[in-house]
């Protein structure tokens, strides 16, 4: 498998061999939609806290009497079906809405989207990512040379200066070889990778 190599001004300059396990793979989107509804569910925080009919602020006291009154008959202001009662079933910080994926379809999931991003010609390859000053201004004009707007930067090693210069800017995001994620990938219109983090990724998981 040939991946396409762009230069500093984004023109194609040639290319890259790479692994075919990884990107060549077909696509499977059932097992990509698993990949990412799990990575959502878990980046979850779970702290949402709702009131019991127990915990919330009411009198013990018998709105009106059991019968004569034409009225449903009612016996707390805290029953769930008042205004202001307590949740039946409420939910609770410790709610876990953990996922899990096994390693053997992380993988294949993953090499499942980075061969279709390559089919959509929105993967390329790049030498490497540098920046020699941490402004921002300076870093969204070298993503403006490479005609990208909205893009996701894989390198193997964060350098400090494109951390700094890359981290006010919106559409972009620079992240570790090891910390890509199946919903970045997606999200982002252009994924460009450096030379050396393809190593990674492919020593990650081939």
């Amino acid at each position: 498998m040939e991946l396409k190599l762009i230069d500093a001004k984004g023109q194609i300059s040639g290319s890259l061999s790479v692994s075919d396990a990884l990107f060549a793979r077909e696509y499977n989107e059932a097992l990509v939609h698993q990949l990412v509804t799990a990575f959502l569910a878990n980046a979850r925080s779970g702290n949402r806290a709702q009131k019991t009919r127990a915990e919330v602020n009411h009198s013990t006291k018998k709105p009106w009497r059991q019968k004569g009154t034409g009225r449903a008959r009612s016996g707390m202001t805290s029953s769930p079906l008042w205004r202001k009662g307590g949740r039946a079933f409420p939910n609770k910080p410790d709610e876990n809405f953990t996922q899990k994926v096994n390693r053997k379809m992380y993988r294949a999931g993953m090499a499942s989207i980075l061969s279709q991003l390559v089919r959509d010609e929105r993967l390329f390859a790049i030498e490497s990512l540098v920046a020699k000053t941490p402004k921002t201004k300076t870093f969204a004009e070298q993503v403006k040379s490479l005609g990208l707007e909205q893009v996701l930067f894989v390198t193997k090693q964060l350098d400090e200066n494109v951390y700094l210069a890359s981290r006010n800017l919106p559409n972009v995001l620079v992240l570790e070889a090891q910390q890509v994620d199946p919903y970045s990938l997606l999200r982002y219109k252009k994924v460009i990778i450096t030379k050396d983090a393809v190593a990674q990724l492919e020593e990650q998981w081939v």
